[in-house]
């Protein structure tokens, strides 16, 4: 294994900005193998491992689009009314035996086989019908309107998702639609998580003096959780070298990611970085970010040639989100198989103005919400320290405030990530 110091993620000990962390990261992964075919029912948020193709057209055949009367539009008058008389019904899943002849229509329900002779539809409302007479006034519809044509949403053969698709809900119907009752998918992610420090206590135990309880670890159980991820709870790790490398190493063998928080700053004991060098190819980085900074990435590598990538995040809660949120959540979902997208993003208007200095990137919690105009804007949730949870609990957003941005002025126009495109 190489030293620390060799690691091609190693830069010294310049800060990076948050785009050249991710850059690096995005760099060295790729997605890890393996792959199962499950029901569609279970599919949702599964990382498609193939394209679906479709075995049949979608339509099948020419249908209706809508309730009505079905003739042939080459009937239609522009001097009068068209009179047509109809010979029967023809309901969806019944197509009608025969053929219509000139003159002659169908009362036709919506998605029903277009019957042979007719190419248009008019709709109910924009005709008159008396018995079997039926009257069409001049100009209220074309020759081939509302008529769906076969294949016109999808022709058989072709594409109808591509491999790397997270699966959401339209997509299980899809797949359905076109006669598939299972769909191939990677394999979930395997992501061990634990918390370190020796003051960092389990919840459900009277709270010891001078100790916190950990809040990381369910923060980052329910994100991962989110991206459809396989969590291997590890629990609590205390700062000891025997106990971390012990951890480690089970971690490499049981997963395919290894999530930490704390025990990365520049405070921390020697040992974290000696162990790292020792287990793998970590690099420690100085992001410049707020909130976070101390940061940790790299290979870990365990007995019969097991690699796992660690993602060593900042022992403050706000931190260790944000800082999943900026670099762990895409990584992850590329080690999953799945083509990355791009964050939704909004620029809003800030409700109140915000101090900053170029150089660093900054992540502040924020409500979107309407202002008395109606109109969307994002106000602050308060107090920013990177310790306080609570405003990222209350929160519904991150306003993004860019590297070489400076100060806002209130009403001044930010970048916001809504958590739901987030999570």
């Amino acid at each position: 294994m190489s030293e620390l110091g060799e690691s091609p993620l190693t830069t010294g000990d310049r800060q990076l900005s948050v785009a050249e962390a991710r850059a690096a990261i995005h760099a060295a992964l790729q997605p890890v193998a393996g792959t199962e075919s499950v029901p569609v029912t279970q599919a949702l948020g599964r990382v498609l491992a193939a394209d679906v193709i479709s075995p049949i057209d979608v339509p099948a055949h020419d249908n209706s689009a809508m309730d009505g009367y079905a003739f042939d539009g080459a009937a239609l008058r522009a001097d009068g009314p068209t009179v047509l008389h109809s010979v029967g019904t023809v309901h969806a899943g019944t197509p009608w035996p025969g053929v219509v002849a000139a003159g002659q229509c169908l009362r036709i329900m919506t998605g029903a086989v277009m019957p042979a002779g007719c190419d248009t539809v008019v709709p109910q409302e924009l005709c008159r019908a008396d018995g079997a007479q039926v009257s069409i006034a001049p100009g209220v519809i074309r020759a081939g309107e509302n008529r769906r044509r076969q294949g016109e949403d999808l022709a058989r053969g072709r594409a109808a998702l591509r491999a790397g698709r997270v699966l959401r809900p339209a997509d299980l119907g899809l797949v359905a639609s076109l006669g598939h009752a299972v769909v191939a998918v990677r394999r979930r992610l395997r992501v061990a998580l634990f918390s370190t420090g020796n003051e960092v206590q389990a919840p459900g135990q009277p709270l010891a003096p001078g100790c916190i309880y950990d809040s990381n670890r369910y923060s980052l159980t329910g994100a991962l959780q989110r991206l459809g991820c396989e969590v291997v709870d590890l629990g609590l790790v205390r700062d000891d070298p025997a106990a971390l490398r012990a951890t480690f190493e089970r971690a490499v063998a049981e997963a395919d990611a290894v999530l930490t928080s704390g025990g990365v700053s520049v405070g921390d004991a020697d040992y974290t970085r000696t162990l790292m060098a020792e287990l793998g190819d970590v690099a420690f980085w100085k992001v410049a970010m707020r909130p976070g900074r101390p940061f940790a990435f790299g290979p870990l590598h365990g007995a019969e040639g097991r690699r796992a990538w660690l993602f060593a995040l900042p022992g403050n809660p706000v931190a260790a989100l944000v800082t999943f949120y900026a670099f762990a959540r895409e990584a992850l979902l590329v080690l999953a198989g799945a083509t990355p997208e791009p964050l939704p993003t909004l620029q809003l208007p800030c409700t109140s103005a915000i101090r900053k200095r170029p150089g660093r990137t900054e992540f502040q919690r924020g409500i979107v919400e309407r202002g008395a105009d109606g109109a969307w804007q994002v106000r602050l949730t308060g107090a920013q320290g990177a310790g306080i949870l609570r405003s990222l609990s209350e929160a519904n957003a991150l306003v993004v405030l860019g590297h070489e941005q400076g100060s806002v002025a209130a009403g001044g126009a930010v970048t916001v990530w809504l958590f739901d495109g987030l999570v």
